[in-house]
């Protein structure tokens, strides 16, 4: 019998393979601007959500006496408005307007875009030509005209800026819907479930959507920053938030007659709308580099 040299058993350790989201949320983690972004987000987000909380005084409440107060002022620490209404609760009070009128008309294309785009490239033919000819219509026109023009149609509030930044958007996700689920359904494994009897169904749950929505969703968030300028331009020009309710880009309204005597109050919704919109937009370039399969 011949011994069996038992140096030369090589013992085969099994390595565990992450998933793929599992390799994306760890290689977003070690982005440390994205990950400054997100924090910059939930502490906006986190405010806004416990601004009763947190916010020193009654935003809606006013003092003729007490108006244009400077920053730093006891009891006023980022001044007073036009109004002696206390600058901070404001601001925090104005992020849940702002962050619901950027968020919720992106979310809301990218449930509808995404369905339009994907049935349009899945089906093919006639039907996704006719669909994308429709979807090209508008983007004969500017995002930002388009939204006044919708806005002053519908007119002035926040349902009716919701509902026209939502059709805004929707022509722009159902493009990317519709590009990244042709790629998808010319795959060899989608043209393998198909010979081998799965339904159209079971194809679409399975295969495409798996491998559409990532990238569909990627490009919906950097839709944020856009929505949440676009959202507080309709409320400065006066086809959004009604006042007395704190939103940022209203805010900027009434407080352009103060920039000559306090511009640094006047600047301060500004300055809260370019840190949220560079948030969502660094966040979402860090997401879209931790998803790339070549890392």
């Amino acid at each position: 019998m011949t011994a069996i040299d038992a140096g030369s058993l090589a013992v085969v350790v099994p390595v565990r393979s992450d998933g793929y989201w599992t390799s994306v949320g760890r290689r977003l983690i070690r982005d440390p601007v994205a990950m400054a972004a997100l924090a910059v987000i939930l502490i906006i987000v986190l405010a806004a959500i416990f601004a009763p909380y947190i916010a020193p005084a009654d935003p809606f409440r006013s003092s003729i006496v007490r108006r244009l107060r400077p920053i730093g002022t006891p009891g006023y620490w980022l001044g007073s408005d036009e109004l002696g209404r206390d600058m901070l609760s404001r601001l925090i009070y104005g992020g849940r307007l702002s962050l619901f009128m950027g968020v919720t008309p992106v979310i809301l294309a990218f449930v509808v875009g995404s369905t339009i785009g994907i049935f349009a490239a899945y089906v093919g033919g006639w039907v996704n030509t006719v669909v994308m000819r429709i979807i090209d219509v508008f983007f004969a026109f500017p995002s930002v005209l388009l939204a006044i023009a919708l806005s002053g149609a519908l007119g002035a509030g926040i349902l009716n800026s919701i509902v026209s930044l939502t059709v805004v958007f929707v022509p722009q996700i159902a493009r990317i819907a519709e590009s990244v689920t042709t790629q998808t359904r010319n795959r060899d494994f989608v043209e393998a479930a198909r010979i081998s009897g799965a339904g159209t169904l079971t194809i679409v749950r399975v295969h495409v959507l798996g491998n559409v929505l990532g990238p569909i969703f990627v490009y919906a968030t950097s839709l944020i920053s856009v929505s949440m300028i676009l959202s507080s331009g309709l409320s400065f020009l006066g086809l959004g938030v009604k006042p007395p309710e704190p939103e940022w880009g209203l805010m900027l309204n009434t407080l352009r007659t103060a920039i000559y005597s306090q511009p640094l109050i006047a600047a301060l919704p500004g300055a809260m709308i370019f840190i949220t919109s560079i948030s969502f937009n660094l966040f979402s370039d860090g997401l879209r580099t931790a998803m790339e399969v070549r890392q």
